[in-house]
């Protein structure tokens, strides 16, 4: 089951990390699927890595914005789910 956590606030495809605005609370080692507007998926991954501020985290609450570590390339606007048993 996938349960949407949050949106993508910013892409940057040198590094590639995104920038998620999150609804729902993540944490390492978490699977997420990034999708389109339209539902498309983009891809999916397990989160491996999460800043906030350019500081390593383990886990992130609800309401903050983490740059994660991403497994493709994503635009702003997509939608970020976490895929829960």
């Amino acid at each position: 089951m996938e349960i949407l956590i949050g949106k993508v606030k910013h892409f940057y495809g040198h590094i590639p990390a995104m920038v998620v605005e999150l609804d729902e609370d993540l944490k390492i080692g978490d699977e997420i699927i990034v999708r389109k507007k339209n539902g498309e998926e983009r891809f999916r991954q397990v989160v491996e890595s999460m800043e906030i501020e350019r500081k390593k985290i383990q886990s992130a609450k609800a309401g903050t914005e983490v740059a994660i570590l991403a497994g493709g390339k994503t635009k702003e606007g997509d939608l970020v789910y976490k895929i829960v048993q």
